[in-house]
């Protein structure tokens, strides 16, 4: 690929100035991959993007994202909209043969994201998914020490996502909450994350059975005073799940979990010890192994520090800490290194999405069947 690399952005909130900060961060901090040149961004508010540009450092705005499918000077596109824009603007990308680095979940349903993965792999290019959590290096350190034996054979996944962005009753009806617009709530919305965990740490999971629910069945409509919407899709899950490893699972979520910000958390029972961590301390790692005096065995924190990759270029000292934005630009150098022809061990491309998904779908189909299903 070189020494550059055209970007264009589509998408100028949260998760759009979060790919913008990536770009602009990830050669200083990375050194050695491709230099982003950003090149266009898109909004279909023409002020907002034009303002959007010149924040995020984009030489030029425009309203039509195929605008930057078209520009040949654009190898790599970040796609940051609504999720049911993706399919669309992926494909559309991938058929003209550029890079993608989309935000999850991939679609509104699992026919989208089989249609997404099937053009990832035959369009000859890289395609990333927005797993940034992932890239927390005490995530690659759980990994490594599981991968080491240092607990043991894994025998059960405790997983639980919760966050209370919907849980107050009176925050208005939105697209969010809308099948065609939003497909899944929580499930699509932050389980996925949990399950990436649950399969880069315990492996695949294989059949599962689950409940899903709608805690507030109606919202206030923002533009009509006194009158409510229907909430289509779910605040919350809970899920037995059977690993193909022969390990059980158990992963819950929750959108409306009054006090959690962003609760990520797991807990590892191995044959030997136990792994524990909670993104909302992103910076610790929990290990207890039961190994050496009986009277002094304990959970030891593990603090980040340069000695888990690649923290130390971001800091070099320890317990310092990363952030959420700080784990996007590790999410960056890796797709820009897999451009650049360096595989990465824990890239979530669309065929990696696609598993994650079957589990979500999974989980919907076995909650209205009542009953195991295989995924």
């Amino acid at each position: 690929m070189g020494s550059e690399i055209g970007v264009g952005l589509i998408g100028t909130g949260f998760m759009g100035k979060c790919h913008a900060l990536a770009y602009g961060s990830v050669k200083a901090v990375f050194g050695s991959v491709p230099t982003p040149r950003r090149l266009k961004l898109c909004d279909a508010d023409a002020d907002l993007a034009r303002q959007r540009a010149e924040e995020y450092g984009f030489a030029e705005a425009v309203t039509d994202w195929r605008t930057i499918i078209a520009d040949p000077a654009i190898q790599l596109v970040s796609i940051t909209t609504p999720n049911a824009l993706h399919r669309e603007m992926a494909e559309a990308a991938l058929a003209a043969g550029k890079h993608v680095w989309c935000e999850k979940p991939m679609g509104l349903t699992l026919a989208d994201a089989e249609s997404m993965a099937a053009a990832g792999r035959s369009a000859g290019v890289r395609t990333q998914l927005g797993y940034n959590y992932l890239r927390n290096p005490l995530i690659a350190e759980a990994k490594r020490l599981i991968e080491s034996g240092e607990i043991g054979r894994i025998t059960h996944f405790r997983g639980v996502v919760d966050e209370d962005y919907m849980a107050d009753a009176e925050i208005p009806w939105s697209w969010r909450c809308q099948l065609a617009e939003a497909g899944l709530g929580a499930l699509g919305d932050i389980m996925v994350h949990l399950v990436s965990l649950a399969h880069t740490l315990a492996g695949r999971v294989e059949k599962l059975t689950a409940q899903i629910e709608t805690i507030h069945k109606t919202r206030p409509l923002p533009d009509r005073p006194g009158e409510t919407g229907r909430v289509e899709n779910e605040d919350a899950a809970q899920a037995l799940v059977r690993f193909a490893s022969g390990a059980s699972g158990l992963l819950t979520c929750s959108r409306a979990a009054w006090g959690r910000k962003n609760r990520l958390a797991f807990e590892i029972h191995g044959t030997r010890g136990t792994l524990i961590f909670d993104q909302e301390r992103m910076n610790e790692l929990q290990l207890f192994t039961a190994s050496g005096d009986p009277a002094t065995r304990g959970f030891r924190t593990i603090l980040t520090a340069p000695a888990h990759p690649p923290y130390g270029l971001f800091c070099p000292a320890p317990g310092h800490g990363l952030g959420f934005n700080d784990l996007k630009v590790i999410e960056l150098a890796a797709l820009l290194r897999a451009i650049d022809g360096t595989p990465d061990p824990l890239a979530v491309d669309f065929t990696a999405g696609l598993a994650i998904e079957r589990v979500i779908h999974a989980m919907v189909m076995s909650a209205q069947s009542k009953a195991w299903v295989a995924v």
